[in-house]
């Protein structure tokens, strides 16, 4: 591998920070920066916006102009080499004559895959690959899966008092968390393609399952797994702020109200509906990244199938007591050996709330 130097670390960290400001806006896009240099001269730098728009490289391109020429263009994220909606990125740094090209990360799209390499090499560019790697992936946790392994990346959201409870016997958990806590969810919707709920969490809390945060972003696509097709007239999810989706069984009679609503069929399993065919059909949606607000029954079998691939924990100084809900329905455990192990990826406290972000501990 390359020896990076303390300027290559500090101009792709650059990049890095560029392209985290498409974070809400590029899907399905990845999230991609790029900065042009001359050693530590920036000459032009810029991030992909939205799907449609023009690309990292190009709008840094267009600020460094001529001074493009025997620069180094650092990109978070492969430079393409197919014609989509834009021109190959592998092309435009080609014409504009820059002597060196650092990736962080190779694109896994069946399109590019390589290729923009290839095509950088093959015109005697001198390009060099990794730096940074695993944070140019972090930031596009989403495309990588959909792309690498056929299915969004699936962030589960959950609330819990001190005793592992996420609301009353009666029902009632507004509000188990503080205003920090909940602005923060809002974010964190805000980056997702996609926000899942079952029938079960519309029929009794008439969730909006919309994002609300103070910048521009792309609306995610509501998506309700209802086997039957519950979804009653008048529920938020069917208000037209955001486009909605129902997932429902094969052969499902489709109410009145609901004729002229996205509808997709999906196999049954289980008494329910397919996780892992539910996935597969959102990711060939376009989703990224899946952000799950449910009850414990579906949160508990996504995780227990293995399909959860990070959780987004709210704990509260609170005591709800042994009547109060659980946090998850999962299966009964014979042993020690069969728990679910988790590794904490970062903490932080929120008000008088803490937030875990967990992932499953995979050997």
């Amino acid at each position: 591998m390359s020896s990076f130097t303390p300027t290559d670390h500090t101009l792709m960290a650059q990049a890095l920070r560029l392209a985290e400001r498409g974070l809400f806006t590029t899907q399905p896009n990845p999230r991609v920066g790029c900065v042009i240099a001359h050693g530590d001269t920036v000459v032009g730098e810029g991030f992909h916006p939205r799907a449609g728009e023009p690309h990292a490289e190009v709008f840094a391109l267009r600020a460094a102009g001529e001074r493009a020429r025997g620069a180094t263009a650092y990109v978070t994220l492969e430079p393409c080499a197919h014609h989509g909606r834009t021109p190959p990125c592998a092309d435009a740094l080609v014409a504009a004559g820059v002597a060196r090209v650092v990736v962080a990360a190779e694109d896994p799209f069946p399109q590019v895959a390589g290729r923009g390499i290839g095509k950088l090499r093959d015109a005697g560019i001198a390009v060099e690959l990794g730096l940074i790697r695993e944070a140019a992936r972090e930031l596009n946790v989403g495309f990588f899966s959909r792309i690498e392994r056929g299915r969004p990346w699936v962030r589960v959201k959950l609330a819990m008092s001190l005793d592992g409870r996420t609301a009353l016997a009666n029902g009632a958990s507004k509000w188990i968390t503080g205003e920090a806590a909940r602005a923060d969810v809002q974010r964190w919707r805000a980056r997702s393609s996609a926000i899942l709920a079952g029938s079960g969490t519309v029929l009794a809390d008439d969730p909006r399952l919309t994002a609300r945060i103070g910048a521009p972003f792309a609306p995610p696509l509501r998506v309700v797994l209802d086997r039957s097709l519950r979804t009653p007239a008048g529920s938020h999810v069917l208000d037209g702020s955001a486009p909605t989706l129902l997932l429902h069984a094969e052969g499902a009679v489709v109410p009145a109200h609901l004729q002229n609503v996205d509808l997709a069929p999906v196999p049954a399993a289980d008494g329910g509906l397919d996780l892992s065919a539910a996935l597969a059909l959102l990711a060939a949606r376009g989703c990224n990244e899946v952000h799950v607000e449910a009850g414990p029954t579906l949160c508990g079998a996504l995780l227990a199938a293995g399909l959860a691939d990070e959780l987004l924990l709210y704990v509260a100084p609170m005591l709800l007591g042994d009547s109060a809900r659980p946090l998850l329905h999962l299966p009964t455990l014979q042993d020690m050996g069969a728990r679910w192990n988790l590794r904490v990826q970062d903490q932080r406290m929120l008000g008088q709330d803490l937030r875990l972000r967990l992932r499953p501990a995979r050997d």
